[in-house]
Parts: C-alpha cells; structure tokens; sequence
C-alpha cells in the first residue's frame, strides 16, 4: 500500500477527534480581524504556514550540516538550534489557525502532523539543553532525531497540501470550464437585490450581486474550502461565505478577511433588453 493510502487511515481514525478539539480551541483564542488574517496569509495571497516553515527547517538543517563540516562549529551550530526553536513558535501557531477551519478528515491528519512537529520541537529543545552543557555529542544525535520527526511532519503536511488541497485555491480549476464568449445567464429581475444569486454558465456555478441595474459576478465556489457562495449573504460591500466566513469584495472579488487568502474570478458583466450578460474578462479570452 502507498504512503498516502496510508495516511488516509488516520483521517479515519475518530480517535484524534478531542485532540483535534484541543486545537480548535487554542485557533479559537486568537481573536477575527487582521493578526488572524496574517496568520493566514491573507496579505500574501497565499497561505503563510508553508512559507513560515522553512525557516525553522532551514535553521535546523543548517544545525545539523554544521556539525559534520571540519572545524569547531559548536557555538553556531547550537545557536542555529535555538533560532529554529524561535521560528518554530510563529509557524506553528500559523498551522493551528489554518487547521481550524478544515474538514475533519484534515483535522485529524493535522493532529497527526502537529504530534509530529512538536516532538520534533522537543527534540530540538533537548539538543540545545544538551549542547548548553556541554554534552555536544547527545546535542548532535538528538538534532538529527529531531530531524526525523520534522520530516514525518512535513510528509504529514504534504499530504494534506497537496492530496487533500488544504490551503489550496479550491476554484482555480473552474476558470479553464468557462466559455469565453458573452452567455446569457437570466433575467435581472430573476436575481435578488442586494443578495448573492446564483446563475449557471455551461455547468459551472456563478454568483450573481445585483444592485438596481448593476450587476456583480464571480466564479460561485469559494476558493478556500469550495464553498457554495450563493448560500452567503451580502454586507457593507462583501459577499461572505456561508461555511468559514471568508468575505470576498463584491467590487473586485478581492479578500477582505479570511480563511481565504485567494480572491474571486471576477467575471463581466452586461445587461441587454433585461438579460444579464457574463464572459470572463476580455484579458483571459
């Protein structure tokens, strides 16, 4: 059986539930607003936890090469093991507000990905204790344990990027299924005022924002968790998505708060003797 069939066992596994619940409450204390959005990358445009993960691996490896190279490399090699201890505190805190707002079946390979991370953590910890006493020896075999059980984590962490596409933009895909040309998708007044509606364009969903005669639309699947958009409501000039909360501006389908951290496809719009006309824009076509 292949590793990532697997790993697919733990999201089985019921028995990381009230671990899971742990976690989910240690994301709950870290309030909504802009801290919680850069912890998930909002202001990148991606997620942050995969970015701020290479800096303790980078410190860590680092560590851990110093200590075979020629020469005394004792001092910097121990102080590359404490700089790893201080990115790690960020980025974990990072992961745990990222898995909070997955799929159970996520939550619990992050449980697993977390236990992982965090022995490593220790083991990190225990190196640095041993090299402060002078015992460089141990300091040395428990960087390179610790080693292993980041790199349980990061397997552990890819599963969930890259087979179970957490974090991942959850529309992208649906921007290659749309026609280029003008379609017809209903009457104006079929759709709400001041309410997300939802129209159809050759089998992929769009959410449609109409204003008097103005009209907003978008692809209608959320891009952080694949969310149904025309389920959300319509506030202060955000389309809010009924799952995770993520709030998408109707004027350029930009994130305005997360767990999101890709915007909408916009799509343009026109409205001809009362029908509502929507074609990717012309810069796609």
């Amino acid at each position: 059986m292949r590793l990532g069939e697997r790993v697919r066992e733990i999201e089985r596994d019921e028995r990381l539930d009230p671990p899971a619940s742990v976690l989910q409450r240690l994301a709950d204390t870290v309030p909504e607003g802009r801290l919680r959005d850069l912890l998930h990358g909002v202001p990148l445009g991606h997620p942050l936890h995969p970015l701020s993960v290479q800096l303790p691996l980078g410190a860590w490896f680092s560590a851990a090469l110093l200590d075979v190279l020629p020469g005394d490399h004792r001092r910097s090699a121990h102080a590359l093991v404490n700089l790893g201890l201080l990115f790690a505190l960020p980025s974990s805190v990072s992961g745990i507000v990222d898995l909070a707002d997955q799929q159970e079946r996520q939550k619990r390979v992050g449980v697993a990905h977390a236990a992982a991370n965090g022995l490593g953590s220790l083991l990190f910890g225990a190196s640095s204790a041993a090299r402060a006493a002078g015992r460089h020896g141990w300091g040395r075999a428990l960087t390179l344990a610790g080693l292993g059980a980041v790199a349980v984590g990061g397997s552990l962490g890819g599963h969930l990027a890259y087979y179970r596409a957490a974090g991942a933009n959850s529309a992208d895909y649906l921007i290659d299924l749309l026609p280029r040309d003008w379609k017809d998708v209903g009457a104006l007044d079929g759709f709400p005022d001041g309410e997300p509606g939802r129209a159809d364009l050759d089998g992929v969903e769009v959410v449609v924002v109409r204003s008097g005669t103005t009209v907003r639309a978008a692809l209608g699947t959320c891009t952080h968790a694949g969310a149904p958009l025309a389920e959300g409501t319509v506030a202060d000039g955000c389309l809010r998505c009924p799952w995770h909360g993520s709030e998408f501006s109707v004027e350029d389908g930009s994130v305005v708060r997360g767990p999101a951290t890709a915007g909408l496809e916009r799509l343009e719009t026109s409205v001809a003797d009362g029908r509502v006309l929507v074609r990717l824009p012309a810069a796609r076509t």
